[in-house]
């Protein structure tokens, strides 16, 4: 599987699992390891390549993360990114100081397509820029390849030695041709053939998970979205009947799901299938409660209690293993990555600390290290329906973080009943395929209308839809207006004197998030 490897050098930065899945989609694996890591050990995995990520330090604090300068002299290409650019400038004896003007964004750039690093690229091209730091003098040996107004070197290379740097993110969907600018590092910088694929991640996993679990039993805490349900076909590919699959329905799902879960794994999977019908329990925890934070955690930990409960019964003869749906952005986004000083955005519920009475022999996240599209990709080779594997995504909180404030059983239902209309009307029109997430969201906003000749004061729905291959960034997606005003119609005439307006959210990720809470 390794027999050529890319290294992800991790400087703190929260794209660098972004950029190994660069790395990966060039058919090339990928590693990503911990600037601590000794020069022996990168050595040792023969890597074709190594790329510095960003961070958010600057290089000439002693605090900051650095590298020997020795890796320069291992004949290895070298690609540094933002922080990993500056890094490279600051060893090599060039000057980085903060800049007179940061560049935060959307940023047009011009570029030396004379390069290898930007063949196939434009002259001039939009990048993504995220740098209050910048390099004002290049080492000796190093040509500017890129820069913009106010960014001098906003790329440069040492093609003799093969290293390489961008001050910018090639690495994110908003640098225009950043797929070419990586794929050129990997594939011609680094000689790189591109053998590995998908079917040897699963290979390496179904290996790992049956060294690691033997012949113990696993229970896995099933959702019934697509993190879960991947990670359950995996863990049964694995280890079979070892695998026991308790889905707790705490009521926060969307309406009939709970319905369509049991149905499709027990008809399709050879396993154990415990339901929890358990929504007055849940209601009960969260009754009055409104900072989303606390919700997470409740419902986190009351999902545990829960699932405890019910299966401590069948660890009569001994602990089990524990099994979730992680994957990397529920990590990055919870400030736990790998070098684990990442920012925490939101805390996912399946990254909360277990109650102390829950006991297991140890805990499988088998898809932590990846992205939805990849998981997406794992699933469908191991078989399982294209439309379990391209269902939408769906918080582990479900409607617990869609329903803004304090949440009751009222509630929950009016924001089902308005989801499910805004899921039927896209289906319909063919447009759910064009969407990565849409759902609606209760902000707990009540507004005046008229219906006839009264004057009503009822909810407001608000409708969220995105287009994204990786949720760490995302657009708001442009539907189409006629749909939008079919979706709104049905909800004020359908849910009449529940719903009296209907708003879209038209905000990006940065600088929201895709879910409100």
């Amino acid at each position: 599987m390794a027999k050529e490897m890319i290294i992800v050098l991790d400087f703190g930065g929260q794209y660098n699992q972004l950029i190994a899945r660069r790395v990966r989609e060039n058919n090339v694996y990928c590693e990503i390891l911990p600037y601590t890591a000794s020069l022996e050990e990168i050595r040792a995995l023969s890597p074709k390549g190594i790329i510095f990520t960003g961070g958010p330090n600057s290089v000439y604090d002693p605090e900051s993360p650095h590298y020997s300068k020795d890796i320069f002299e291992l004949g290895i290409p070298i690609l540094g990114i933002c922080y990993g650019s500056q890094l490279m400038a600051w060893a090599l004896g060039g000057v980085v100081e903060t800049a007179p003007v940061s560049e935060y964004g959307h940023t047009d750039t011009c570029l030396d397509v004379n390069s290898p690093l930007f063949e196939g690229c434009s002259e001039k091209t939009s990048v993504w820029m995220s740098h209050t730091d910048y390099i004002a003098r290049t080492p000796e040996g190093f040509n500017i390849i890129a820069h913009t107004p106010v960014c001098p070197v906003a790329a440069m290379e040492f093609p003799d030695k093969k290293l390489y740097a961008t001050q910018f993110h090639p690495e994110v969907l908003h640098t225009a041709e950043g797929k070419t600018i990586l794929r050129n590092f990997v594939k011609n910088i680094c000689a790189c053939e591109g053998e590995w694929k998908m079917e040897s991640f699963i290979e390496s996993a179904v290996q790992e998970l049956r060294e690691a679990i033997g012949d113990k039993r696993v229970i896995l805490g099933l959702s019934g979205g697509v993190d879960s349900s991947v990670a359950a076909a995996l863990l049964s590919k694995a280890v079979g009947k070892q695998l026991t699959c308790v889905f707790v329905d705490h009521g926060l799902m969307r309406k009939n799901e709970g319905d369509e879960v049991q149905r499709i794994f027990t008809q399709r999977f050879d396993m154990e299938f415990v339901r929890v019908n358990c929504q007055e329990h849940f209601l009960q925890a969260l009754k009055d409660v409104v900072d989303p934070e606390q919700k997470r955690k409740i419902i986190g930990t009351e999902f545990y209690r829960v699932f405890w409960d019910e299966i401590k019964k069948l660890q009569e003869d001994g602990l089990s293993y524990f099994a979730q749906g992680t994957i990397y952005p529920d990590r990055i986004e919870s400030g736990k990555g790998k070098n684990k000083k990442s920012a925490v955005i939101k805390t996912h519920h399946n990254m909360v600390e277990q109650p102390k009475d829950v006991q297991f022999l140890g805990t499988i996240e088998p898809l932590k290290d990846l992205f939805k599209d990849e998981v997406r990709a794992v699933g469908e080779l191991l078989g399982l329906p294209r439309d379990l594997v391209w269902r939408q995504p769906f918080p582990g909180p479900g409607l617990g973080v869609r329903v803004i404030g304090a949440i009751t059983a009222e509630k929950v239902s009016l924001l089902q009943d308005a989801d499910w209309i805004l899921r039927d009307e896209m289906s319909k029109n063919g447009y759910e395929s064009q969407l990565s997430q849409f759902f609606c969201v209760l902000p707990g906003v009540n507004t005046v209308g008229v219906m006839g000749d009264f004057r009503t004061y009822s909810d407001l729905i608000v409708i969220r839809a995105v287009t994204t291959d990786d949720f760490m960034t995302a657009d708001w997606a442009r539907i189409p207006y006629d749909i939008l005003a079919k979706v709104s119609g049905r909800i004020t005439n359908e849910m009449k004197g529940r719903v009296n307006r209907v708003v879209y959210d038209i905000t990006s990720k940065p600088p929201a998030t895709v879910e409100w809470e």
